[in-house]
């Protein structure tokens, strides 16, 4: 008889600037914090206004779209193990 054994493991989630949100200078939010693979970011960028992006091992990089907003320091890029 062969078992297996699945674990499934949950990373965590963030808000993406904390209780600012997603804004203007946002782009120093991830320092100090350590992501992992699977780690979850919420934001309201999208249309729901809960979405949810599961981060990839490696660089992860987001901005806006909106025309100037990125000189304007919204965008993050972070590492996650």
């Amino acid at each position: 008889m062969l078992l297996f054994h699945s674990l499934m493991i949950h990373g965590d989630t963030y808000n993406v600037g904390d209780e600012k949100g997603w804004t203007f200078g946002v782009q120093n939010w991830p320092s100090g914090k350590s992501f992992k693979k699977g780690d979850i970011l919420g934001t309201n960028v999208y249309e729901s206004g809960a979405d949810k992006i599961r981060l990839v091992k490696g660089m992860n990089y987001f901005i806006c779209g909106v025309s100037r907003h990125c000189d304007l320091g919204m965008k993050i890029v972070l590492y996650a193990n």
